[in-house]
């Protein structure tokens, strides 16, 4: 391990944690220098990266050096920003914690190729899908769109970000990526109608005119000239530089626009372009300032009427009191001028908006519930120029906040979280700009406080009163001075009109002239009404109506800025921050060329020392017990695969396994903390080899889940096929035997005919009331043509009626119970059609007596033992009495002037819907069923009469009473409900 660590360090050291001399500021710029000259532009501090600006290419960008990347521990190769990128993807898929990564350095220290790099990472590394392909395409597009629009050349960089942009990349739970979203910072506005010395206006102006197609300027009513031609291209005196790249730029944004999907909105994007630039070659006429020479294609382009422009040119609308006032500008290219801003300014929020349409996700909810982040965060570095303006105090507070947030999350956390955790240290003095920040955006105290109050305030309010303003309120504070506060040598430093800010980067003049008219940004009202009813496509979607009915004052521009930083801020904080701190080696911009001043002084401002220090004093590396535990357990026979017991135990246990010396790690109350970086080494080296064995255990484990599956499968389907080779068997016996008495061997069968034939019925109902036909049913479901005869005669009529419906009736209940032999009854020569058991009563005594009735094709017969007891012929059958209750009683009437019979027959019969039913069928009787509800008389010999009565009760008593009526007590079925419902309820 020692000699892959000095195979690592061959050129300097590759970590500053690892640098001898740590306290050294001379010794940690000589490590840079020494590795900047190798071309070895990265270098750690723990888990930040240092980077270099090289200003030529390199050769470790490839496509091979990604793949050397993918899946590689942060410490195992040499610092690279790929390594940074790929421990914060790694990160994100392991514990499922949003990522940012924050670029900070001053303008041309390379923050913006930086994050084009990492960008380009993700989208080759990362698992594709079926429809991450575009979405890869269009977030790597969006950038040079981007900078074509809102980069400049500065005196500081060729290719400055005039804005602030902050990119979240949207990873599905794969790690794919499905999608983005853009958040734009302050565009610098100002630099379309003017520029510093030496600096140009934004790319897309010079590459349109460079690069653009013959019929596309043509439209545009542009030429392919020398920009210089251009008013608006020519304020900064920059000396004209080759066309070339302009040329290939323009190419690129042309792919880029269409790869994203502006084919439509595309020549509209242009035409932006083009009005800005025909607005700043309108010339006004000194002697009549009312007159000016409006271009042809500039009223085409936006869609206005000539006229109507040139009034709100020249112009503005005051409304006082409900009344209209109109009065001449002042200077008529002033307004020119804020026209021209307007529109570029809205047309780049209006481009922002539409690149995150085309990067935005459209899949399913789970996806998006399911997905993670890696935040980019790429905005304007600290800028010091001869003349600081607005911008430049806008940039540089934005500066102030980020050093700021570093400050929280690594310098104060870090000792914190020593602190907090119980772990002992020495502290490390720091510089907090928190003081800075303070004196910019407190409220009603804050330079920007006093700079919207003074904007708002009525009378003579200039820049001047401003400044005043500030001296009053600000007078005193160590970070804050003024020419008139000033002493000495301090005072010939500062102009009148100027006042210093002492920033955490260094002192910086601003010159007050502009201030309030830039933090105001409002367009004139007049203007405002001319551009809602322009016919341009972006121009219409930038200015709506609403804004002129809406009596509200907008928000200043510093206010703006300070509430989108505070947001900013609330989204870094919510995720988990890297850093890759950018360092300009020259303001030459010379590939080899190394400024220590210069060095020295960014490496000052960004607090890199301090935070080596604090590395240093404290611990490299430190994780959550439950984090640490669930990644390291396997190295452990006692953690793995489970821990049962406390979460500080498990780690106690494991480090004592790794053999863990006590100078190498701490144990706090929650967390973990590891001091050098070679504990951490030998221990992910550990972990990748121990890999493999866990590899084949969860190899084997599987094969033996998959090897039971299969076998249960196998079962399962065995049993399957068995089940339907029974089915088959019995339906075929069903088949064979569908025209015998129901039986076990048939019912199945005889079931599925029963089915089949009433969803038949269900499906073919008449189709009008005069409709009486039936279908034809099988011979097996003749019981269904009794079924309707049972509901006409029973249906709503008698309690055990409905318990009778889903039960089958068949052709005989009797098989061999009761001693009873079919075989014996064809002694007398005749066949039964249907056998029950009854119970029948005595007429006079009303004694029980067990019998069975057959009904046959001519007879209804009462047999004891296959002996015949009485016969009844259905032609002398008079009729049937039963009950309106639950109870089993019917009364066979018969003629009493038949001497061969003894009287009507009282029977009792468990099945006496079926039974009667039958009976009536084959009598032919069904009109002749009485169903009584109080008593039913029968006849005895020698024209007696008897009485049966029946009543309601909680039980079945049949008992003859005193009076010689034989009495049936019966529950009913609404009792049987009130008795069930008093059972449940208590």
């Amino acid at each position: 391990m020692e000699s892959a660590i000095s195979a690592r360090d061959r050129v300097g050291v590759q970590d500053f944690l690892l640098l001898e001399n740590y306290n050294s500021e001379a010794a940690f710029i000589e490590n840079l220098r020494r590795r900047y000259r190798e071309g070895l532009i990265y270098t750690y501090i723990g888990s930040v990266l240092v980077s270099v600006n090289p200003y030529r290419e390199l050769e470790i960008y490839s496509k091979q050096n990604m793949e050397r990347h993918r899946g590689v521990n942060f410490y195992e190769i040499s610092p690279h920003i790929f390594a940074l990128a790929n421990n914060s993807y790694r990160a994100l898929r392991t514990e499922r914690r949003d990522q940012c990564i924050l670029l900070s350095g001053e303008s041309g220290a390379g923050k913006t190729e930086a994050s084009k790099k990492i960008l380009q990472y993700y989208t080759h590394i990362c698992p594709t899908r079926n429809n991450t392909h575009t979405i890869r395409e269009r977030l790597l597009q969006s950038n040079p769109v981007l900078e074509a629009f809102g980069n400049a050349k500065t005196l500081r960089n060729d290719n400055s970000s005039r804005f602030g942009k902050y990119m979240d990349i949207q990873f599905d739970y794969k790690g794919a990526p499905i999608g983005g979203h853009i958040l734009n910072y302050l565009l610098e506005k100002s630099r379309v109608a003017h520029q510093n010395h030496g600096e140009r206006n934004f790319h897309i102006f010079y590459q349109l005119l460079e690069g653009g197609e013959e019929p596309l300027l043509k439209r545009l009513g542009l030429e392919k000239t020398n920009p210089q031609h251009y008013h608006y291209l020519v304020k900064g005196k920059c000396p004209r530089v080759s066309s070339i790249n302009d040329k290939n730029g323009w190419k690129v944004v042309r792919n880029a626009l269409t790869i994203i999907g502006f084919n439509e909105d595309e020549i509209q994007l242009m035409e932006i372009v083009a009005i800005v630039l025909h607005l700043g070659n309108i010339q006004f006429d000194i002697n009549r300032c009312r007159e000016c020479t409006l271009f042809f294609f500039s009223q085409q382009l936006l869609g206005v009427d000539g006229s109507v422009l040139k009034e709100a040119l020249t112009h503005k609308k005051i409304v006082a009191k409900g009344e209209e006032v109109i009065s001449q500008y002042p200077s008529a290219l002033s307004a020119r001028d804020s026209l021209a801003k307007a529109i570029y300014g809205r047309a780049f929020t209006w481009l922002v908006q539409k690149l995150n349409q085309s990067l935005a996700f459209k899949v399913c909810f789970y996806f998006l519930k399911c997905s993670s982040i890696i935040g980019l965060l790429d905005v304007y570095g600290f800028e010091v120029f001869q003349h600081n303006s607005f911008e430049q105090f806008c940039i540089n507070y934005c500066n102030e906040k980020l050093q700021q947030l570093f400050v929280e999350l690594t310098l104060k956390s870090e000792q914190e979280d020593y602190e907090t955790e119980g772990v002992g240290w020495e502290r490390v003095e720091y510089f907090n700009n928190k003081i800075i920040c303070d004196l910019v955006e407190e409220k009603h105290k804050g330079i920007i406080a006093v700079l919207d109050e003074e904007c708002l305030r009525r009378g003579d309010a200039s820049d001047i009163t401003f400044l005043e303003k500030l001296e009053d309120s600000l007078g005193g504070h160590a970070h804050f001075v003024t020419h008139k506060m000033a002493n000495g040598k301090i005072r010939k430093a500062i102009g009148r009109e100027e006042f210093r800010l002492v920033h955490y980067a260094g002192e910086v003049n601003y010159n007050v002239s502009g201030f309030l008219d830039k933090n105001n940004d409002l367009l004139c009202r007049h203007l405002k009404e001319v551009l809602c009813q322009s016919g341009n496509h972006i121009v219409s979607q930038c200015f709506h109506a609403d804004e002129l009915m809406d009596q509200r004052r907008p928000e200043t521009a510093a206010t703006e800025f300070k509430l989108s930083l505070a947001k900013l801020m609330e989204i870094l904080m919510s995720k988990e921050p890297l850093y890759v701190r950018c360092i300009k080696p020259n303001d030459a911009k010379q590939p080899g060329g190394f400024d220590e001043v210069l060095v020295r002084h960014q490496v000052k401002y960004l607090g890199l020392m301090e935070y080596l220090r604090v590395r240093r004093a404290g611990f490299a590396y430190r994780r959550n017990f439950e984090v640490f535990l669930e990644r390291y357990k396997s190295l452990c026979p006692d953690t793995w695969p489970n821990w049962r017991g406390t979460l500080p135990e498990g780690v106690a246990t494991l480090v004592k396994h790794l053999n863990y010396k006590p100078e190498e790690y701490k144990l706090g109350r929650s967390k973990i903390f590891i001091r050098f970086p070679r504990t951490l080494f030998v221990t992910e080296d550990a972990l990748e080899a121990k890999k493999q064995t866990i590899v084949i255990v969860i190899q084997s484990w599987w094969r033996g889940v998959k090897g039971r599956r299969k076998a249960m499968h196998r079962r399962q389907a065995a049993d399957t096929i068995r089940k339907y080779e029974r089915f088959c068997i019995m339906f075929i016996k069903g088949f064979i035997l569908r025209n015998e008495p129901r039986c076990p061997d048939n019912e199945y069968f005889l079931d599925h005919v029963r089915f089949s034939f009433l969803m038949k019925v269900k499906r073919n109902l008449p189709k009008s009331l005069l409709d009486k036909s039936w279908p034809r049913p099988p011979p097996s479901l003749t019981e269904l043509e009794q079924k309707v005869v049972a509901s006409a005669i029973f249906g709503g009529q008698k309690d055990c009626y409905p318990q009778s419906v889903p039960k089958l009736f068949v052709a005989t209940r009797l098989g061999n119970i009761h001693n009873f032999s079919v075989e014996n009854l064809l002694v007398y020569s005749f066949i039964f059609q249907y056998g029950v058991p009854v119970i029948k009563y005595d007429r006079h005594g009303f004694r029980a007596r067990m019998r069975q009735l057959l009904l046959t094709t001519s007879s209804a017969v009462l047999v004891q033992e296959a002996k015949i007891k009485q016969r009844i012929d259905y032609g002398t059958l008079l009729g049937i009495s039963v009950s309106s209750l639950s109870d089993g009683f019917f009364v066979l009437h018969i003629p009493t002037t038949d001497s061969k019979q003894k009287g009507d027959l009282v029977l009792q019969c468990d099945y006496v819907i079926e039974a009667v039913t039958k009976l009536a069928i084959m009598a032919d009787k069904i009109h002749n069923v009485n169903i009584s509800q109080d008593s039913i008389r029968f006849a005895i010999a020698r024209g007696k009469e008897g009485v049966i009565d029946f009543t309601s009760g909680s039980d079945l008593r049949v008992v003859k009473t005193k009076n010689g009526h034989l009495s049936v007590v019966r529950i009913t079925h609404l009792l049987i409900k009130k008795y069930r419902a008093e059972e449940c309820f208590g």
